[in-house]
């Protein structure tokens, strides 16, 4: 198994969608290491499970343009069987991720 800690391989304090609203943003995130880690566990026919722990300042424009665009930028489909997400401290994040990709693949056909 593939693994990204985000507050400890990225940011405990990630936000906002773009590289222009400021450091450690949905964008950064997915091009600088979601991206990288996916491609790793598609390559090696292995799961990445993504921990959203101890970390802060999950919001919806982070969370989309990272899992959403991962889907846009790269059209990379069928991303949630190589995909698990966890979060012990709001369990409505991996609900939004799931969402997130879903949608952005409905629309990248």
């Amino acid at each position: 198994m593939i693994k990204i800690k985000i507050s400890t391989e990225f940011s405990a304090t990630p936000s906002g969608r773009t590289r222009e609203e400021g450091e450690f943003s949905g964008e950064e995130f997915r091009d600088n290491l979601l991206i990288k880690k996916y491609k790793e566990a598609e390559e090696k026919n292995e799961i990445l499970e993504i921990d959203f722990d101890d970390g802060y300042g999950f919001g919806t424009s982070f969370l989309e343009e990272a899992f959403g665009g991962m889907v846009r930028k790269y059209h990379i489909h069928g991303a949630l069987e190589r995909m698990r997400f966890i979060s012990e401290e709001d369990e409505t994040i991996p609900e939004y991720v799931e969402k997130y990709i879903k949608d952005a693949e409905a629309k990248d056909k």
